[in-house]
C-alpha cells in the first residue's frame, strides 16, 4: 500500500473516536482509492512511454521526410537537366531536318539558276558582236543601221537584268529558306512560293535519280490574296509534302505497273470557313501506292517515317503539321487509300 496512504490508516486505527464499523469503511475507501491511484499510475506510465514511443517515432519521420525532400530535389535537378538536354537534342533535329530539306533543294536550284544563267551569258555574247557591228555601222556613218542596232541591245540588256534577277530571286529565296528568319508573318504570294518549290523539289529529285520523270504541274486561283504567313516556315511545308509526292510516285514507278504516269498537282483556291471567315486551301495530290488505313494516323507522329532508313528523318510531317496548326491557326489533313493515291490538305485562315 502507498505509505502516505497507510500512514492515514494507521492514525484511523488508533483513534479510538470511530467505531469499529466507521474503520472498516475508511479502510475499505482508502483500499478503493489506493485501487484507483494504481489504476491512474499504471495510465501516467503507459501515456509516458506512448508518448517517448510517438516522439522517437516523430524524429524517425522528420528525418525520413528531410531524405524524401533532399531526393525529391535531387531529382528535380535531374530532371530540370533532362529537360535541358532534350530541348537541345530537339532543337539539334529540327535543325537537322532544316538542313536535310535545304540538301534536298541544293540540286533544284542549281538547276533553276543555271536556266537564267544561260541566258545571260547568251544574250552578252549575242550583245559583244552587235557593239562590234555598232562601231562598223558607226565609222560608216549609217545611222539607220545604229539606231536598229541599238534597238537590239536595248533588248538583250532588259532581257539580261530579268534573268539576272530571276537568278537572284531564286538565291535568295535558298537563303531565305536556310536561315532560321524573323518568325514575323508578311503578306505572301503563295502562289508564287508553291510553284518555285514544286519546280525546286521536282529538279532536286531529278538530279539524284536521273531517269526519275514525272508530269507536274500547279492549278493556281488568279484570284488568290496574299496570305500573312511566316514564308520561310509555309515554304518547308510546301518543300516537304511536295518531295513526300514525288519520292511516292518515283518508289511507285519503280515497279513499272502497265500504262502509270508519275502525276503530281498543287492546286491553291479559296474556301470559307467557319464564322464567315475565309480560308485558302493548299493541296498536294500525287498517283502514288497511298497511305495504308492502319498507318495514316501515324504519318503527322514524330519519328514515323516510311522511307527506307537514312532517307528520311521522320520529322517533316511532325514539324510541318505544327507550323499549319500552332503557327498559322490552320488546318492539315490527308486523304489516301492503297493504291489511290494521296492529297495532303493544308488549309490557312485568311484575315478580312
Amino acid at each position: 500500500m502507498n505509505q502516505h496512504l497507510q500512514n492515514i490508516l494507521n492514525l484511523i486505527k488508533q483513534d479510538h473516536q470511530f467505531s469499529d464499523e466507521q474503520k472498516n469503511n475508511l479502510y475499505d475507501s482508502i483500499k478503493k482509492v489506493e485501487k484507483e491511484i494504481e489504476i491512474i499510475s499504471f495510465k501516467l506510465d503507459r501515456t509516458e512511454k506512448v508518448k517517448r514511443t510517438t516522439a522517437i517515432l516523430l524524429e524517425e519521420t522528420i528525418e525520413e521526410l528531410e531524405q524524401k525532400r533532399k531526393a525529391v530535389e535531387e531529382t528535380n535537378t535531374a530532371l530540370e537537366k533532362s529537360m535541358e538536354e532534350l530541348k537541345a537534342a530537339q532543337n539539334q533535329l529540327i535543325h537537322s531536318e532544316k538542313m536535310a530539306s535545304l540538301g534536298e533543294l541544293t540540286a533544284g536550284i542549281a538547276h533553276e539558276i543555271q536556266n537564267p544563267l544561260n541566258f545571260v551569258n547568251n544574250f552578252s555574247e549575242v550583245s559583244v558582236d552587235l557593239i562590234d557591228e555598232l562601231n562598223e555601222e558607226a565609222d560608216t556613218g549609217n545611222t539607220e543601221e545604229i539606231k536598229a542596232i541599238a534597238v537590239d541591245l536595248k533588248q538583250n540588256l532588259e532581257k539580261i537584268v530579268h534573268h539576272g534577277k530571276r537568278a537572284s530571286g531564286i538565291v535568295k529565296g535558298m537563303l531565305e529558306h536556310s536561315r532560321a528568319g524573323s518568325g514575323e508573318k508578311t503578306p505572301t504570294d503563295l502562289n508564287a512560293l508553291a510553284d518555285e518549290y514544286l519546280r525546286l523539289a521536282y529538279h532536286g529529285l531529278r538530279a539524284k535519280e536521273k531517269s526519275f520523270n514525272a508530269d507536274f504541274k500547279l492549278e493556281a486561283d488568279p484570284d488568290l490574296p496574299k496570305v500573312n504567313v511566316v514564308p520561310q516556315d509555309i515554304g518547308r511545308v510546301l518543300l516537304n509534302l511536295i518531295n513526300n509526292a514525288f519520292f511516292a510516285v518515283s518508289e511507285k514507278a519503280k515497279k513499272n505497273p502497265d500504262g502509270y504516269k508519275p502525276q503530281v498537282i498543287v492546286s491553291t483556291s479559296i474556301s470559307p470557313l467557319e464564322g464567315g471567315q475565309r480560308g485558302v486551301l493548299i493541296r498536294v495530290r500525287d498517283n502514288g501506292p497511298g497511305i495504308p488505313e492502319e498507318i495514316k494516323d501515324k504519318i503527322f507522329q514524330p519519328f514515323f517515317t516510311t522511307k527506307p532508313t537514312g532517307q528520311g528523318t521522320g520529322l517533316g510531317l511532325s514539324l510541318s503539321y505544327d507550323i499549319i496548326t500552332k503557327g498559322h491557326g490552320g488546318t492539315i489533313k490527308v486523304e489516301s487509300g492503297t493504291g489511290e493515291g494521296t492529297t495532303i490538305t493544308i488549309q490557312i485562315p485568311v484575315k478580312n
